[in-house]
């Protein structure tokens, strides 16, 4: 049966350890989840019990662009988080962050637009801009430049568009303001789209995130109710448009999805007010990331650059390992450990580096050290 390129993109390697720990748990063996970004915990327990009330009647479509409350709720987030005056007609809730890339690649981009890519970064990115037919432009990043791009490479990798993390996936790296200004003013410069994807704001340690829109409205912003506010499995995220492209998102919105899964608003919208409870959280990712910096290092596992935010270690394994992935399979088949191998996030040069999350229990995390050291220790001998 015939069939499209644009269903030729590479696996999401996460999601196959995922499945390889999956068959170790249901064969018998207690796994420590190091490879996933998930929270251990689950959506904050007010907001479950109040959509439990909202289930009292009939939860059908929502208008394409979200419920008009909870985009008024996320207009006085950025308020309060960042001190920006947003107009809540500028927010687009979507099926999840995942949602919000498909559109705004849709929106901005045409067939074969060259759009550049920090590497390492989350790969996903690469597989969706492939299959819209879009054209993913790796930028090698370093670790001297924290895994970040720089201004220059909009012009000189001649982009389309640029995607930016901050908190960035897999190495938890952050852009300051005047870095977002730096890349915003290159990208108008060279008349490029930005994509700022900001689903890890909230999970920060040392300092605070800055969003894109503190120095420009010429931006696509991304975000998600998966990382802070912990609701992962209930795939709701949104989008911040430009004035004159909400329409258009609009409408590509209304045909794509209808709408955000209305369940998932609701909570997301009860969630946004529970922000005792999920800064509990934060207290738990901030010990963990103390544990497994220590940990890592005396593992033998030291080369990284410390997170700014989000829940990830990126080390590099080059000391021991070419192949990443056979490594981390060799983790997980003689320590009960699962990690990534960092060919997900750079298909370059990613054979020498693993990505280690930290978003579970604390408990685990210890359990998970003492198995990596005990692991490394055979593998030094």
């Amino acid at each position: 049966m015939r069939h499209s390129r644009r269903g030729d993109v590479d696996p999401f390697i996460v999601m196959d350890v995922m499945e390889a720990a999956r068959k170790a748990e249901a064969a018998g063996r207690h796994i420590i989840h190091m490879e996933v970004g998930q929270p251990g915990t689950g959506a904050p327990a007010a907001a479950k019990e109040q959509l439990i009330a909202d289930m009292a009647d009939p939860l059908g479509y929502t208008v394409g662009l979200g419920l008009p409350e909870l985009r008024t709720r996320i207009a006085q987030h950025y308020d309060q988080w960042y001190g920006v005056d947003l107009d809540p007609d500028r927010v687009v809730v979507t099926s999840g962050a995942s949602g919000a890339f498909l559109l705004a690649f849709s929106a901005l981009f045409d067939n074969d637009a060259r759009v550049g890519l920090g590497t390492p970064c989350y790969p996903s990115y690469r597989q969706i801009l492939k299959a819209v037919g879009l054209t993913p432009v790796d930028i090698p990043t370093t670790l001297d430049q924290r895994f970040q791009p720089k201004p220059s490479d909009v012009a000189d990798y001649d982009l389309d568009g640029l995607i930016v993390a901050s908190p960035a996936n897999p190495t938890g790296t952050m852009l300051d303001r005047a870095g977002l200004l730096a890349l915003a003013d290159a990208c108008q410069a060279q008349g490029a789209a930005l994509i700022s994807d900001e689903i890890y704001h909230g999970i920060d340690y040392d300092m605070k995130p800055a969003t894109a829109l503190q120095v420009t409205d010429e931006v696509y912003v991304v975000n998600s109710f998966s990382k802070y506010f912990s609701m992962t499995g209930w795939r709701v995220g949104w989008m911040i448009v430009p004035e004159d492209h909400v329409r258009r998102v609009e409408r590509l919105a209304q045909n794509m999805f209808i709408c955000a899964p209305h369940a998932a608003q609701r909570l997301a919208l009860h969630a946004m007010d529970c922000a005792p409870e999920l800064d509990a959280n934060l207290d738990i990712y901030k010990a963990n990331r103390t544990l497994m910096m220590a940990g890592l290092q005396e593992a033998g596992l030291g080369k990284f650059a410390p997170p700014d935010g989000a829940f990830y270690i990126y080390v590099d394994v080059s000391d021991y390992t070419d192949d990443a992935l056979g490594f981390a399979a060799e983790i997980l088949e003689q320590a009960g450990v699962a990690v990534t191998p960092g060919l997900d996030f750079d298909a370059v040069r990613g054979h020498h580096w693993l990505r280690f999350s930290y978003a579970r229990s604390t408990a685990d995390m210890v359990e998970g050290l003492s198995r990596l050291k005990s692991f490394m220790g055979t593998r030094r001998a």
